[in-house]
């Protein structure tokens, strides 16, 4: 099975999210090939979340999970410390009061 190219899926999930009117924006450009994606979504009223893609072993199933909640600079710091390991990862920032981030939908998996 092909998987996308994480640039691939990083661009459709930004028209993704436009589409529904949701801010969102790349704040650290990873790996264009490979590169790993973490999700933030910053609810506008100093909390945030992180997310990222796990795979279930049992399964085979990839789904989002996530890696961290709290305030927006606790949230900040963490993710932080994700990219002094991972110099290849990817971070999308989603802000929405209303705490969507279609992680959720079918086909962002």
């Amino acid at each position: 099975m092909s998987r996308l190219t994480a640039r691939f899926w990083v661009d459709a999930y930004l028209a993704r999210l436009r589409f529904q009117d949701i801010p969102a924006f790349v704040t650290a450009h990873g790996d264009d090939t490979a590169g790993a994606v973490l999700v933030k979504l910053n609810t506008l009223d100093g909390e945030a979340r992180a997310y990222q893609r796990s795979f279930d072993l049992m399964t085979g199933d990839r789904k989002w999970v996530e890696l961290v909640a709290g305030s927006d600079q606790d949230v900040e710091s963490s993710i932080a410390k994700q990219r002094q390991f991972d110099s290849d990862l990817w971070v999308i920032e989603v802000e929405d009061r209303q705490g969507r981030h279609l992680l959720d939908e079918p086909g962002l998996d």
